[in-house]
């Protein structure tokens, strides 16, 4: 894993630098160097770093360590997953500490022991330090570094500017709303609240309503008017997550809607015209379930002017650290943890577990791993990846509904997370699964 590391060192001193560099290129396979740190934002921005060595003086005859800590802060604001150690002479040493306060994860002093600085840069690879002046995370969406994802962001900012409806396909848990609020953020919409809504979890009954509204008096508990999810989204975006879960009679009254830009309300004879973005999303395959009679030809391609997919991330390993981080910083800012440190064993073994459930299960395991830690270290010994259940085995009586649960335990993990695989599996509607994997607290 040692030669996947990488770092920025930023010091005026070129002569440090290439020593650094001399030093450091047994332990990170790729090294960054910069005389100033006005450029650091632009090594951030086309660069994924595991930590950021800073000096904290630039100026010459400036020795009060002041540019460091405003640096420090700025790192902090635009980049708050990458740790930072402070580079700096013994008089600093209160400024270091002030430093650290305000989010370093460590701090080396001038002149250096090789084996110190070693210890301390790889230690920091793995700790978490959260700034007491930072309220929150960014809620953009996190790319990440892998090439599938950059191309994908790449294409997302040719094509977020138009009204071109979007297909996104992916694995549960990969963050295919995530990609869609992104969408809509860098979108002419973006002043209007995205308007998002679950197809598998809309029954039958309501699918109109829900999708359509209705006035007052047009059945039995109609006693007001109620805004469907088109007007709601009336010159914003509409999210239709797990659009392949539509049964397909209802499938002609939505491909009827987008044709016709306008919508009827349950109860009235009114059309009201609709100006929307669509993003539809699923984990299903589409194309066979059109080919199954299952999904309409003419709708599938009224959705899929522009198809965008999510891998899963045991297919983007190289960020599962950069996630990790994140959801580290994350849940340590909630539960009131000032530092947590993150071994490198556990994070080893974060990126050799194959995540079925995907970047949900991964932000998950890290929540849970901080809570029964009390936000102390992290070490391999903290995580925990059963293998899925074997129903029957084993000596002791179970009943019915424990059986039951494995069973759902064991075809989820089977189908590496994908509900509406499970449910066929299961021979259970998705609807039904999802009730029962509340019941079961799954």
């Amino acid at each position: 894993m040692q030669n996947k590391r990488s770092i920025l060192i930023v010091d005026d001193n070129r002569v440090i630098l290439q020593t650094l560099e001399l030093l450091l290129k047994t332990h990170f396979g790729e090294i960054h160097s910069l005389t100033h740190p006005s450029a650091i934002f632009n090594e951030i921005q086309q660069n994924e770093f595991d930590l950021i060595l800073l000096d904290m003086n630039f100026k010459s005859g400036v020795n009060n360590g002041n540019e460091g800590l405003y640096w420090l802060s700025r790192i902090i604001e635009v980049a708050p997953t990458i740790p930072v150690v402070l580079f700096t002479a013994y008089a600093d040493i209160d400024l270091a500490v002030a430093g650290m306060k305000a989010g370093a994860a460590d701090f080396v002093t001038k002149p250096w022991n090789n084996e110190k600085l070693i210890e301390v840069l790889l230690c920091a690879r793995g700790k978490f330090t959260v700034a007491k002046q930072q309220k929150q995370l960014p809620a953009a969406l996190f790319w990440g570094n892998s090439d599938e994802m950059l191309e994908l962001k790449s294409f997302v900012s040719r094509i977020a500017q138009t009204d071109a409806n979007v297909l996104i396909t992916g694995e549960n848990g990969t963050g295919k709303e995530m990609l869609a609020r992104e969408i809509h953020r860098l979108s002419k919409r973006m002043k209007n609240e995205m308007i998002a809504v679950d197809m598998g979890a809309i029954p039958e009954t309501l699918f109109e309503s829900e999708l359509f509204g209705h006035v007052k008096g047009a059945f039995t508990d109609a006693k007001l008017d109620k805004k469907g999810k088109f007007e709601s989204a009336h010159e914003s975006t509409l999210f239709m997550d797990e659009i392949g879960n539509m049964p397909i009679l209802q499938q002609m009254k939505l491909l009827s809607c987008i044709q016709r830009r306008e919508i009827t309300p349950v109860g009235s004879v009114k059309c009201l015209p609709i100006d929307i973005r669509l993003i539809a999303a699923t984990n299903s395959n589409l194309v066979l379930k059109v080919k199954e009679g299952l999904f309409r030809e003419d709708l599938f391609y009224r959705i899929n002017t522009i198809h965008l997919h999510l891998p899963p991330l045991r297919k983007r390993k190289v960020d599962i650290a950069a996630f990790v981080r994140l959801f580290v910083l994350k849940y340590a800012q909630r539960y009131g943890f000032d530092e947590v440190e993150l071994t490198s064993s556990a994070l080893e073994k974060l990126e050799a577990h194959t995540w079925p459930g995907n970047i949900r299960e991964l932000e998950h395991v890290i929540e849970k791993a901080l809570i029964l830690s009390s936000g102390k270290a992290l070490t391999a010994a903290s995580f925990a990846f059963p293998e899925p259940l074997e129903v029957g085995k084993g000596d002791t009586p179970i009943t019915l509904e424990e059986m039951e649960q494995q069973l759902i335990e064991k075809t989820i993990y089977k189908c590496e997370g994908n509900l509406s695989s499970a449910a066929a599996q299961l021979g259970i509607s998705r609807q039904t699964l999802y009730n029962k994997m509340k019941k079961f607290n799954l």
